[in-house]
């Protein structure tokens, strides 16, 4: 399967960078999150970076999760004080250096009793041990959010909670269970587009210079005389890499790249999350725009989120091996389905509106009989001698704290390497975000100026997906003019064609689920994989069989692993 190398967003020109200069002072190993946020923060330094990544970037751990960028108001019961003052500290900024794609996110818990858990939660503070299961009450929940509150504050970055008795609160959401006694209200973030975040922020570490190189579907398969062999995934072919700091940034595979390196570990011990997508307008106006956030009867923190226009709900908390594929099981749908009946008791949910599915493994620590609920969410860097350099292999870590666990791996990094900071990423806009308007009369003027050659409606579609960087996009389709996909009206060729040529897409996957949300909003049909198909196929230099192996891969792995019920919905577009 080979790609013409003539474009600078093409995956086999960025492969081709690697094999031609073998060597670099850092390797960064994995392209979730984590590992992105490190290149571009030492990118960002000037230091010579290359990372490379087994599949697509964000494709793993980071593209499972709960789409919430929060301060983890639980991990107070966990004693993670640390922990929680640098989450909210980074979903503050956060909401500042990428408000292309972090929101404020409304979150109501409701609440069934007064007392419940007065004794438990600190026997499971001082024990983590969680004994019989009890929802947390009104008056424990209030302390919680009294701490959180006073983590979160910065200058109103997010408004305070507030609590409601029972008349007010089925006022405002009346099909809530009439059983509850409050709610507590209160504010976190949202990060709509995941994928999309870490794409910009792999590209701001591109933007860097010719210092900054980075490739998907490249594996690091083995250590040979002194350097890292690598895989290129499309062609098989291997060739050596040198680096005198490798950083294994793989998240819950990190024990299984040390090995194929010779290194031994048993660091990790992840839990699978799953959560299902739901096409129910009931639920989804039931919610009222803001995300249900509760613990349900075992003890476990669920929510209801109202996202694109459907509903997510998860999510589950399960030891699991990351060396078996995480998928969603009936089990954990039955148990999504008791948790809707738990809150929404009036609202009816079936399987036939599951429009999407979705299993990842938590990159945690190994963390023998603990439960997986009392696991810390921290995360910590392990330095082992590698050859005659040394590898950095991150243990842990989440999406709300990418960019201070980036600033800190990456001050580690610099001290191996005899340098020094001379960028600080405090406050540094990512991608989309540099120039955002920050009031509503600011955005009216953005959208002024970006509406004359694709009109308004467009020019405010492509702001919310790609941030100010639509700016340029908007120049370039208004000069070679829009055809709208019949199977996706959303979209158009021309912009389809664009992120293909320019977003290192190798699979018709990438496409559907990382560069687009359409597999996620349920959007998926067998029109439309044929009529993307002959788009990549041009600009990737597929054959004909080629294409027809992206077409029947790409409805095995939605099906089977994702739920897709292809073709058995009616389509709804806004054409």
């Amino acid at each position: 399967m080979k790609q013409p190398a003539t474009q600078p967003g093409n995956r086999r020109a960025s492969v081709d960078t690697l094999r031609n200069r073998p060597n670099a002072r850092v390797l960064v190993i994995g392209g979730g999150i984590n590992g992105l946020a490190v290149f571009r923060d030492l990118a960002l330094q000037g230091v010579d970076v290359a990372l490379v990544e087994r599949g697509d970037y964000c494709s793993g751990a980071s593209a499972a999760s709960s789409h919430m960028i929060h301060g983890g108001i639980r991990y107070l019961e966990n004693g993670e004080f640390r922990l929680v003052k640098e989450s909210v500290t980074e979903r503050n900024g956060l909401l500042k250096i990428a408000p292309h794609y972090v929101k404020p996110l409304e979150t109501t818990v409701p609440i069934f009793s007064t007392f419940s858990g007065i004794v438990s939660a600190p026997l499971r503070f001082l024990t983590h041990k969680s004994g019989k299961p009890q929802e947390r009450g009104a008056l424990l929940i209030k302390v919680g959010l009294t701490l959180y509150d006073f983590f979160s504050r910065d200058g109103g970055t997010v408004p305070r909670h507030r609590f409601f008795g029972k008349k007010k609160a089925l006022a405002a959401l009346p099909k809530l269970n009439d059983d509850l006694k409050y709610t507590a209200t209160y504010f976190d973030a949202s990060v709509h587009d995941p994928e999309r975040l870490a794409l910009d922020v792999l590209r701001d570490g591109l933007d860097a210079g010719p210092h900054a190189r980075a490739a998907n579907y490249v594996e690091a398969v083995g250590f040979e005389g002194g350097s890292v062999l690598l895989r290129d995934g499309v062609s098989g072919d291997e060739f050596a890499f040198d680096a005198e700091v490798v950083i294994n940034a793989s998240g819950p595979w990190t024990d299984l790249t040390n090995a194929a390196l010779g290194q031994d570990s048993s660091l990790m011990g992840g839990t699978k999350g799953s959560h299902i997508v739901l096409d129910n307008p009931d639920l989804l106006a039931a919610t009222g725009g803001r995300e249900i956030f509760f613990e349900h009867e075992d003890g476990r923190i669920v929510l209801i989120y109202p996202l694109k226009g459907k509903v997510m709900v998860g999510t589950t908390d399960i030891d699991a091996d990351p060396a078996e594929p995480a998928v969603c099981t009936e089990e954990e749908v039955d148990y999504f389905f008791d948790l809707v009946k738990h809150v929404f008791p009036s609202i009816s949910v079936s399987r036939d509106e599951i429009v999407y599915r979705f299993s990842g493994i938590r990159p945690l620590p190994g963390h023998g009989d603990l439960e997986p609920g009392f696991v810390s969410r921290d995360y910590r860097i392990v330095p082992t001698p590698l050859g005659a350099g040394t590898m950095l292999s991150l243990v842990g870590g989440k999406w709300t704290t990418f960019r201070a666990l980036a600033e800190h791996l990456s001050t580690e990094t610099l001290a191996l390497l005899g340098a020094e900071r001379t960028v600080s990423t405090v406050g540094m806009p990512i991608g989309g975000g540099a120039g955002f308007p920050s009031t509503d009369a600011a955005m009216q003027v953005w959208l002024a100026d970006n509406s004359r050659e694709v009109g308004r409606a467009r020019a405010t579609q492509l702001m919310e997906r790609y941030g100010t960087r639509a700016t340029g996009i908007i120049e370039e389709l208004g000069e070679a003019g829009e055809d709208r996909l019949v199977s996706a009206p959303d979209y158009s060729v021309q912009e389809i064609t664009r992120l293909i040529r320019t977003e290192h897409v190798v699979h018709l996957l990438d496409l559907l689920q990382r560069r687009t949300s359409i597999a996620f909003t349920g959007g998926v049909t067998s029109a439309l994989l044929e009529e993307l198909t002959p788009l990549l196929a041009d600009a990737l230099g597929w054959t004909g069989e080629q294409a027809d192996a992206e077409i029947a891969a790409a409805r095995a792995t939605l099906r089977t692993v994702h739920g897709v019920q292809f073709d058995t919905r009616p389509v709804v577009t806004d054409a």
